[in-house]
């Protein structure tokens, strides 16, 4: 218990410092956050051009993150591949998603075990609709996602499975094709988009 209360006052201290959010009553305890994605720069037009959300949000100060995927502008067709979906180290779109560095990777182990390896997702009819929890990134404390970029890549990740250096770097996931930079928001983006995600899933 009286770890806890340690991590409890160490993660205060990060959020105060780092992040002075106050978790108005209007919340209950939750701290919002938002990625507005666009199609990176450096893409060829001729490739998906992705658009959409990815929302987050968390319990302070022990609740595991959890993440709605709300992304447009996938081809069409049922055929495609899956695409890999990352948290990159840094929020620096000022060279597309080229600059937004490695995967964001804070103890320093191989993929996929890097907390913003969110996996592989499906588009259908042109869009991914998905809801995940239990995520193990987190918004607040010293290794906070805050400030730093979501990147959705061309192809597919091997989960580390494809013996060579690249798959236990970034899965060889391929070229980058949009991203976004992660910042604090309220609660308006998720209540809205929650419900059309959930019912997607339930069809």
């Amino acid at each position: 218990e009286s770890l806890h209360e340690i991590q409890k006052q160490v993660n205060d201290l990060w959020q105060n410092l780092l992040y002075p959010v106050t978790r108005g009553n209007d919340t209950d305890g939750m701290i919002y956050a938002t990625c507005e994605m666009k199609p990176s720069s450096k893409i060829d037009a001729d490739k998906p051009q992705v658009t959409g959300q990815v929302l987050f949000r968390q319990s302070y100060s022990y609740g595991r993150l959890e993440a709605l995927f709300y992304l447009d502008g996938f081809p069409l067709d049922n055929n495609q591949s899956s695409r890999a979906i990352h948290i990159h180290e840094l929020g620096d779109l000022s060279n597309g998603c080229d600059s937004t560095g490695g995967h964001y990777n804070p103890f320093r182990v191989n993929h996929p075990r890097h907390p913003g390896d969110f996996g592989n997702f499906l588009p259908k009819e042109g869009k991914i609709r998905k809801y995940k929890t239990n995520l193990f990134a987190t918004i607040f404390g010293p290794y906070s996602i805050m400030g730093r970029s979501v990147v959705i890549h061309e192809q597919e990740d091997d989960m580390g499975k494809g013996n060579n250096k690249a798959s236990l770097e970034n899965g060889n996931a391929g070229k980058r094709l949009a991203c976004c930079v992660i910042g604090i928001s309220n609660k308006n983006l998720w209540e809205e988009k929650l419900p059309e995600v959930m019912d997607k899933k339930k069809r």
